[in-house]
């Protein structure tokens, strides 16, 4: 069987293949109409912790909870409950609005009320329970030093970014580790928060410590806590998942009032 080739002759009077001819028109033709030029990769999801611009009001959603709310706005949950006349359990409905002020004018002042007080013992009986008083009062110191936080590395790993005062971007530290790895709560506590409502943590566990102090868990594969469990120190609560990029982290936090603080300050010391 032999191959007929159809050649033509070029302006020149060379003698051209035209199936070569056809080859390069057509490669020609799909370079410049089948391949539009490429668009740049542009994360859809917004910059990763950054504190919302706090509105007038806010419609409470399904999945919200008080203290997820004012973690997203930067505010302690008891100043956005008082505001809202919300009282513990600070239970809140969907479709309700939230106030994010106090009422100015139309909060009514409560009158200080007017305790009255034992005079103080003479310096005779002070000498004479002398030993019940230093008893108490040891009593008292050691109940302090109990409830006291003593924080624990919510999992084992390199830190692969610090937390820095200021910076919206960098409220918490990352910390380095493998998918799948364990997450650990950070205190005693009770968690307060599980979902994927904040933009920009994944899935994210938020921890009630006492009432000045908040943990929060973000990028987790996977959840193995639910909404009001009580959790032990170094109790796990997740699996390690992966940031926008895949890489596995650990977002770490802890908030004091509302405010974030450096939790490399407050942890131990990695041997």
């Amino acid at each position: 069987m032999t191959t007929r080739w159809w050649a033509f002759f070029s302006p020149s009077g060379r003698l051209v293949p035209s199936l070569l001819l056809l080859l390069c028109i057509s490669s020609g033709l799909l370079s410049s109409c089948s391949s539009p030029p490429k668009a740049p990769v542009v994360s859809r999801e917004a910059p990763a912790h950054r504190i919302t611009k706090r509105p007038k009001y806010y419609r409470i959603k399904r999945g919200d909870t008080l203290y997820s709310i004012a973690w997203r706005f930067g505010l302690s949950y008891r100043t956005l409950a008082r505001w809202n006349n919300i009282r513990p359990p600070y239970t809140i409905y969907p479709g309700k609005r939230l106030r994010f002020a106090s009422v100015t004018g139309n909060e009514t002042v409560k009158p200080r009320t007017i305790r009255i007080t034992k005079r103080p013992p003479s310096r005779k009986k002070q000498a004479k329970s002398g030993g019940k008083q230093t008893a108490s009062s040891t009593k008292t110191s050691k109940s302090a030093k109990a409830v006291a936080l003593r924080w624990g590395w919510p999992t084992k790993g390199v830190v692969a970014q610090f937390f820095v005062k200021g910076d919206l971007m960098r409220q918490g530290i990352k910390i380095r580790g493998r998918t799948g790895q364990r997450v650990l709560a950070a205190e005693v506590g009770k968690v307060v928060y599980v979902g994927s409502g904040l933009i920009g943590y994944g899935r994210l566990i938020i921890i009630k410590h006492n009432k000045n102090y908040l943990s929060a868990y973000g990028y987790n594969r996977k959840i193995l806590v639910k909404d009001g469990d009580e959790v032990a120190k170094g109790e796990r609560i997740a699996e390690m998942g992966g940031d926008d990029s895949n890489k596995p982290l650990l977002h770490f936090e802890i908030r004091r009032n509302g405010t974030p603080v450096n939790p490399v300050k407050l942890l131990p010391r990695q041997h």
